[in-house]
């Protein structure tokens, strides 16, 4: 008799973890739930899962955070992380791996494909989405440079970053508040303070903005 995978989810949407827990129906076992850093962390220590599906972008200090703090908390056996976000951005993608995760999916994985993703993972692969793949092995082979550090977007929040990141890429502010679950009104705040800390004046600005730093 097989043993199902352990899973804990980790995303500041509970819709969206609603919508992950249905796809995954009876495929895994979901052990729980949690919507930040701190939250993740109790979860995981109650429960050990065998694998964390975690989002990158998290209030108490994103994805990584979670890794870091379970790694100084002596956790060597603990489960495997493959990351599921929304962004497929180079240092997003990079510095997620750094910190310890065995694979990075975008979420427009399908049901069945996230089943088998977490599955490898929990056998000790590493999976990525196809076009993520290609960059991440170019990355460590020093192919392409990825900035350890970038004062200007230092200067924006996670949610600016992700919002700015959309509008960048052509979205309306209409379709960046369905995909991050948030209002347009809170879409436009964000949009006006990435533009005041970036000191740009328009959406067009920014796409040049960030397509110099490959954020797109």
């Amino acid at each position: 008799m097989n043993t199902l995978t352990r899973v804990l989810i980790v995303d500041d949407h509970a819709m969206f973890r609603a919508g992950v827990r249905a796809e995954l129906g009876t495929s895994v076992e979901v052990i729980g739930e949690a919507a930040d850093v701190d939250e993740a962390i109790a979860a995981v220590l109650a429960h050990r899962p065998d694998v964390v599906l975690l989002d990158v972008h998290l209030p108490g200090g994103g994805g990584a955070e979670v890794m870091r703090r379970l790694s100084t908390a002596g956790s060597a056996d603990g489960p495997k992380f493959l990351a599921l976000s929304v962004s497929d951005a180079a240092e997003d993608v990079i510095g997620t791996i750094r910190s310890g995760a065995r694979g990075y999916v975008t979420k427009t994985i399908t049901g069945p494909e996230l089943v088998d993703a977490i599955r490898r993972v929990a056998d000790g692969d590493a999976v990525f989405s196809p076009r993520l793949a290609g960059f991440v092995l170019d990355a460590f082979a020093g192919t392409i440079e990825i900035s350890a550090v970038d004062e200007d977007l230092d200067r924006l929040t996670e949610r600016e970053r992700e919002v700015m990141r959309l509008i960048a890429r052509g979205y309306a502010y209409k379709e960046v508040a369905k995909e991050l679950f948030i209002s347009i009104k809170t879409v436009e705040t964000h949009m006006s303070s990435v533009l005041r800390k970036l000191q740009l004046s328009s959406r067009h600005e920014l796409t040049r903005w960030a397509s110099d730093r490959r954020l797109l």
